[in-house]
Protein backbone atom coordinates (compact mmCIF):
# COMPACT_ATOMS: atom_id res chain seq x y z
CA UNK A 1 0.00 0.00 0.00
CA UNK A 2 2.96 2.51 1.06
CA UNK A 3 4.56 1.53 -2.60
CA UNK A 4 1.72 2.00 -4.28
CA UNK A 5 0.59 5.43 -2.88
CA UNK A 6 3.87 6.84 -3.31
CA UNK A 7 3.39 5.72 -6.89
CA UNK A 8 0.65 7.43 -7.10
CA UNK A 9 1.35 10.59 -5.44
CA UNK A 10 3.85 10.97 -8.18
CA UNK A 11 1.43 11.50 -10.86
CA UNK A 12 -1.26 12.87 -8.29
CA UNK A 13 -0.86 13.88 -4.93
CA UNK A 14 -4.75 13.63 -4.65
CA UNK A 15 -5.23 10.18 -5.60
CA UNK A 16 -1.89 8.81 -3.32
CA UNK A 17 -3.33 10.98 -0.54
CA UNK A 18 -6.60 8.60 -1.32
CA UNK A 19 -5.12 5.52 -1.39
CA UNK A 20 -3.60 6.05 2.40
CA UNK A 21 -6.75 7.95 3.75
CA UNK A 22 -8.60 4.74 2.95
CA UNK A 23 -9.70 3.12 6.43
CA UNK A 24 -8.31 -0.47 5.50
CA UNK A 25 -6.80 -1.77 9.08
CA UNK A 26 -9.44 -0.22 10.80
CA UNK A 27 -12.04 -1.80 8.84
CA UNK A 28 -9.83 -5.24 9.05
CA UNK A 29 -9.63 -4.86 12.40
CA UNK A 30 -13.48 -4.17 13.12
CA UNK A 31 -14.52 -7.35 11.13
CA UNK A 32 -11.76 -9.54 12.92
CA UNK A 33 -13.21 -8.18 16.54
CA UNK A 34 -16.66 -8.76 15.17
CA UNK A 35 -15.95 -12.32 14.46
CA UNK A 36 -13.97 -13.14 17.42
CA UNK A 37 -16.43 -11.67 19.50
CA UNK A 38 -19.76 -11.07 17.78
CA UNK A 39 -20.21 -8.24 19.92
CA UNK A 40 -21.55 -5.32 17.66
CA UNK A 41 -21.47 -3.15 20.24
CA UNK A 42 -18.03 -3.44 21.25
CA UNK A 43 -17.34 -2.85 17.94
CA UNK A 44 -19.13 0.02 17.84
CA UNK A 45 -17.43 1.27 21.08
CA UNK A 46 -13.99 0.25 18.98
CA UNK A 47 -15.60 2.45 15.79
CA UNK A 48 -15.82 5.58 18.62
CA UNK A 49 -12.80 5.17 19.58
CA UNK A 50 -11.09 5.38 16.13
CA UNK A 51 -12.85 8.80 15.52
CA UNK A 52 -11.58 10.13 19.20
CA UNK A 53 -7.97 9.17 17.84
CA UNK A 54 -8.41 9.79 14.05
CA UNK A 55 -8.51 13.72 14.84
CA UNK A 56 -5.63 14.21 16.77
CA UNK A 57 -3.64 12.15 13.74
CA UNK A 58 -5.02 14.83 11.45
CA UNK A 59 -2.06 17.25 13.47
CA UNK A 60 0.46 15.71 11.43
CA UNK A 61 -1.14 16.55 8.33
CA UNK A 62 -1.29 20.24 8.89
CA UNK A 63 1.76 21.25 10.95
CA UNK A 64 4.43 19.22 8.22
CA UNK A 65 2.95 21.40 4.88
CA UNK A 66 2.31 24.46 7.00
CA UNK A 67 6.25 24.24 8.42
CA UNK A 68 7.72 23.19 4.59
CA UNK A 69 5.94 26.07 3.33
CA UNK A 70 7.59 28.48 5.66
CA UNK A 71 10.91 27.12 5.24
CA UNK A 72 11.77 24.88 7.19
CA UNK A 73 13.42 21.20 6.19
CA UNK A 74 11.27 18.30 5.77
CA UNK A 75 13.57 16.49 9.16
CA UNK A 76 12.42 19.33 11.20
CA UNK A 77 8.95 19.58 10.26
CA UNK A 78 8.17 15.89 10.10
CA UNK A 79 9.65 15.78 13.34
CA UNK A 80 7.46 18.63 14.84
CA UNK A 81 4.62 17.07 12.93
CA UNK A 82 5.17 13.79 14.91
CA UNK A 83 6.14 15.60 18.19
CA UNK A 84 2.24 17.80 17.98
CA UNK A 85 0.69 14.44 16.99
CA UNK A 86 1.89 12.37 20.09
CA UNK A 87 0.43 15.74 22.19
CA UNK A 88 -2.41 15.71 20.36
CA UNK A 89 -2.81 12.15 20.94
CA UNK A 90 -2.78 12.34 24.34
CA UNK A 91 -5.41 14.56 24.78
CA UNK A 92 -7.38 12.70 22.46
CA UNK A 93 -7.04 9.59 25.03
CA UNK A 94 -7.65 11.89 27.71
CA UNK A 95 -10.90 13.33 25.82
CA UNK A 96 -12.07 9.99 24.61
CA UNK A 97 -12.21 8.59 28.49
CA UNK A 98 -13.35 11.99 30.11
CA UNK A 99 -16.05 12.85 27.80
CA UNK A 100 -17.29 9.71 26.17
CA UNK A 101 -16.40 7.55 29.13
CA UNK A 102 -14.12 5.19 26.88
CA UNK A 103 -11.63 2.95 28.01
Amino acid sequence: IVVAASEIAKRSALFGALVVSLPLTSILAMVALFQDTRDANLVADFAESIIWLVIPSLVLFLVLPIMIRRGWSFEVSLLAGVLATMAAYALGVWSAQSISGLD
